[in-house]
């Protein structure tokens, strides 16, 4: 039985991915603004309503950690905020916005679970990828991708600076996945996996990736977008 801590877990993947942890007997913390009941009903999970982009929210992550679990294996980073919009037209506000759920959640978040994980814990971020160097780009997503290519350099930098206290930090970008935001970004767009499909994967990736890779970014993608 691991500790797992999932953002993002008011729908779609991260949803999915806190009932597959759950069900196969881990103890999983979900954090998202909206807390679906069927996990508040689930007796494996414990949700927190908080705004990841409120750094002043997630001292009741802390307080959760040093109170009841003591120890964290893992932490899934699958909240994200998501702008479709001209660049021309986004203000810095809106623009700042992405950045403090996509960037600086990620990076707050991990910050104040560090002192709670142990040598063999597991870090992902989910990012995409419209972040990666080279991949194909779309119009009206500036906010988004440049935010998700910015996780991905801060968690390469993560896994040099905790490697010798033996923590891994790994990005899964994904492809198109059916979600809700995938349909706020394509508009009638089909893509080829479900959540759950890709909630699979990164099931196994969490329990198992860090004993393969650290610091590493994997596209994990059959299309474009």
């Amino acid at each position: 039985m691991k500790n797992i801590i999932v953002t993002g877990t008011s729908r779609g993947i991260g949803l999915e991915l806190a009932l597959q942890f759950a069900n196969a007997g881990h103890q999983v913390l979900a954090l998202s603004r909206k807390t679906p009941q069927i996990l508040i009903e689930n007796r494996n999970v414990t949700c927190l309503s908080l705004d990841l982009s409120k750094e002043e929210d997630l001292s009741q992550v802390e307080q959760f950690l040093a109170t009841s679990w003591g120890k964290i294996d893992a932490i899934v980073h699958n909240a994200g905020a998501l702008l479709l919009k001209p660049f021309e037209e986004t203000t810095s506000e809106e623009f700042e916005n992405i950045y403090k759920v996509n960037v600086f959640g990620v990076a707050n978040l991990t910050r104040i679970c560090l002192p709670f994980l142990q040598k063999g814990s597991h870090v992902v971020t989910i990012s995409s990828m419209g972040g990666i160097q080279g991949s194909m780009k779309f119009a009206g997503l500036s906010a988004y991708s440049s935010s998700k290519g910015a996780v991905i350099t801060l968690s390469e930098l993560l896994a040099e600076e905790y490697k010798e206290r033996g923590i891994s930090f790994n990005v899964l970008a994904l492809g198109a996945v059916q979600t809700e935001m995938l349909e706020e970004a394509f508009p009638g767009y089909q893509a080829p996996l479900t959540a759950i499909e890709m909630a699979n994967y990164i099931f196994d990736f969490t329990l198992k990736g860090n004993k393969y890779y650290n610091g590493k970014v994997l596209q994990v993608t059959t299309s474009n977008p």
